[in-house]
């Protein structure tokens, strides 16, 4: 199969054919339709989880996934071939990604049925973006009324943070540039947008005087933005961990529930996932060119 690889640590993303994997015992096979880029991707492609996962080399890049499957391994009884799916390949090395034609991915996480009408191409955006904005909001809890400033708020977790902290009642502040980030995000459901290059504290206390309740860090420098919280206010990162009492260190955990609220929200027209361009396989080492100079939203991958 075709797939874009790395095939040793500090090599470029280049397109290959590799063979074709089969599921083991517990495991589903994907014949992948979409994936798309997040900064997980570009970390593996740094190096900078060589010392804290296992690579398998070649290591195929692509965290998301969406197609139909394939093959079902030995015992898997949630997934039968032809189900149309979507999610997260979420193992315990680095090695099986969506940026290739078929991935095998464990049934017992980090999948879910899509429902009919959806379209492939932008759950193949969604699985772990929206994993991390739904976890993240989770951890600050935000209540109605209650405001909530979004730091990165333009990027694929962001933009998908934005409406469901809107939907839950609270105010909204995004960071974006002024133009055209500032309109996104506004489309987004952001009530109050800041600008991130300037003086980013005014711009936040003048908007809301008394401080934030939570605060997103996908973005900019915690320090400054832990400044910003009322004194029972709370911070979730999905940067690493932050020195403040009530923060959360965020690891996106894919579990069915998640995926399937995503996959609900996606499907009722609660939600929507921004894709700012599609590429082929062919065309990644550009979209990891373009993503590395910021996006609104997400940069989808066709693979079939």
């Amino acid at each position: 199969m075709k797939a874009v690889v790395i095939t040793e640590q500090g090599a470029a993303p280049r397109s290959v054919d590799i063979a074709k994997p089969q599921p083991g015992a517990g495991e589903v096979l994907v014949k992948v339709r979409a994936s798309s880029i997040n900064g997980f991707d570009t970390a593996v492609v740094a190096g900078y989880l060589a010392a804290m996962m296992e690579h398998r080399y070649p290591v195929v890049l692509g965290k998301d996934f969406a197609g139909t499957v394939e093959a079902v391994g030995a015992g898997v009884t949630r997934f039968a071939v032809g189900d149309t799916v979507f999610g997260v390949v979420t193992k315990a090395f680095l090695g099986d990604g969506g940026f290739g034609e078929y991935v095998t991915v464990p049934q017992a996480i980090g999948i879910a049925k899509l429902p009919d009408g959806v379209d492939v191409n932008v759950a193949g955006a969604l699985g772990l973006a929206g994993t991390a904005a739904v976890d993240a909001l989770d951890a600050v809890a935000p209540r109605a009324g209650e405001t909530v400033l979004i730091s990165g708020a333009t990027g694929g977790v962001g933009a998908i943070a934005v409406q469901y902290a809107a939907a839950a009642g609270a105010t909204v502040i995004a960071t974006a540039k002024p133009g055209a980030e500032t309109e996104f995000v506004r489309g987004l459901g952001a009530h109050t947008v800041v600008d991130h290059t300037g003086d980013l504290p005014a711009q936040v206390r003048a908007a809301s005087p008394a401080g934030v309740d939570a605060v997103l860090h996908l973005a900019g420098d915690s320090a400054t933005l832990i400044t910003l919280l009322t004194e029972k206010g709370r911070i979730a990162s999905t940067l690493g961990p932050v020195e403040h009492p009530a923060s959360t260190a965020v690891m996106a955990t894919p579990t069915e529930t998640t995926l399937d609220r995503l996959a609900g929200d996606l499907a009722a027209g609660r939600l929507t996932v921004p894709v700012a361009g599609t590429y082929s396989l062919d065309e990644v080492p550009a979209a990891f060119a373009d993503f590395a100079g910021g996006t609104l939203g997400k940069i989808s991958i066709t693979v079939a």
